[in-house]
């Protein structure tokens, strides 16, 4: 994830202004109003993603996620799409491990529009076997594209799948392969029923909106959607650690790499604040660390942290992971000896002043520049609705930052950063024909 470098964001984060309601069937709206320009955002955001899903049926959020653009027996194929289009909206969905969210930025003027065909498609969607052999050959493909045949999507999983071994955490979001090929039409139409229902639903509508109209157009036509069961909390929770994990991953590949992950906490813990400024501090921009010890000088072709930051940070504790890519020709046990050895005198030389002060300016430039869209704002308290229950952390976060010290990330480099926390993955060169020898890689 880069970061903005926007002029210094020294006064305070700007105040989103939040009408939350709740209707009849369970359904939960926020209203976020800004009439300085006549556009609006809508946010339709099922609490449900890979975190909910079970051996066997793994890949089944985002699958779905394609099946919404399916039609309806009134709209075909995309033509939702197409019609908000046409509007002058842009239309999109993504898929977490938390959560499944569709969207539209579009002229305020067809707000009820957008409404109207995100209630449609939620209650009338065609799911058919057509439908599902359809997008489930879609996924397929998507998969082999962003895992199997990416420099390093398959080591990623493996990292995850080794450091997790009970907490669905441990699988991709876009689902194992022999589990997209396993999934049945009647296993999305449970999943559908389960899940695709009010008690599941934060609708957000930011900007050129009054609140008590939003409102009103969502009863509307999400009013009378009968209400579902109250989802059942996720009761698995990942048994602490209590030795350092490795494993070898041989592929076809042009580089060697490692990676090292370390269980940490999730966006409704504090110090997921530290954590991330930590991450910030050791790699983020050219000044960063990681960049000058290892990059600049020649001995790694990259070293990065990879870290959810807040609101995108996991509701369950989460990973943060460290990549190493060895420059050609360099050792690539000698970059990772290096790279944990950084880790281990963080808690024992800590960090500078000037450091953690310049971490800061740069989330916080981060921070002001994505509140200047509308999409983000009403991501930023839907994410924070759903994993926290509390809606108003979306204004404190810049507080949050701006009150972690130097101790404090010596203290989570100590806590987290541990050699029996920690599962490495080393990617291993291998040739075309032992990998064929090896199996298929999905």
């Amino acid at each position: 994830m880069a970061l903005a470098q926007s002029p210094d964001p020294a006064a305070r984060q700007p105040e989103i202004e939040m009408a939350p309601f709740r209707l009849d069937n369970g359904l939960t709206l926020f209203v976020l109003p800004d009439h300085r320009l006549p556009i609006v955002s809508v946010q339709v955001h099922y609490h449900v993603g890979s975190r909910n899903e079970l051996p066997g049926i793994t890949g089944i959020s985002h699958l779905f996620e394609h099946l919404m653009f399916r039609g309806t027996d009134e709209l075909g194929p995309e033509e939702f799409a197409r019609i908000l289009q046409a509007k002058g909206g842009e239309v999109n969905a993504f898929t977490t491990r938390d959560h499944t969210s569709y969207f539209e930025n579009l002229p305020a003027a067809h707000l009820e529009l957008a409404l109207r065909l995100e209630a449609h498609r939620l209650q009338r969607l065609k799911l058919d076997d057509d439908n599902f052999q359809t997008e489930r050959a879609v996924v397929v493909s998507e998969r082999k594209l962003r895992s199997v045949d990416s420099p390093f999507g398959l080591v990623e999983e493996e990292l995850f799948a080794t450091a997790y071994t009970q907490h669905p955490y441990g699988w991709p979001v876009i689902g194992w392969d022999q589990d997209l090929h396993r999934l049945t039409l009647e296993d999305c139409l449970d999943y559908y029923r389960k899940y695709y229902q009010p008690q599941a639903m934060t609708v957000v509508v930011v900007g050129d909106a009054a609140p008590e109209k939003a409102r009103d157009l969502v009863a509307r036509h999400f009013g009378d959607l009968p209400s579902g069961p109250a989802l059942p909390p996720l009761t698995v929770k990942e048994p602490p650690q209590r030795g350092e994990r490795r494993a070898i991953f041989k592929k076809v590949s042009q580089v060697e790499a490692f990676y090292a992950g370390y269980h940490v906490v999730g966006l409704n813990h504090p110090d997921i604040y530290p954590l991330t400024l930590l991450w910030v501090l050791l790699s983020v921009g050219k000044s960063a660390r990681f960049y000058q010890e290892f990059v600049r000088s020649g001995r790694a072709a990259e070293v990065e942290v990879e870290l959810a930051p807040p609101p995108w940070s996991g509701q369950d504790p989460d990973l943060l992971a460290v990549r190493g890519v060895a420059a050609p020709g360099a050792s690539l046990a000698a970059l990772e000896a290096d790279v944990l050895a950084h880790l281990e005198r963080l808690q024992t030389d800590g960090v500078e002043a000037s450091e953690l002060a310049r971490a800061k300016k740069m989330l916080k430039a981060q921070l002001v520049h994505s509140l200047g869209r509308l999409f983000y704002r009403g991501l930023l308290v839907a994410l924070f609705h759903m994993k926290t229950g509390e809606a108003r952390r979306a204004n404190e976060l810049l507080a949050a930052y701006e009150a972690v010290t130097v101790d404090d990330l010596v203290r989570v480099a100590g806590q987290y950063l541990r050699e029996d926390n920690r599962t490495v993955v080393i990617l291993k060169p291998v040739s075309p024909e032992e990998s064929q020898a090896l199996g298929p890689l999905a």
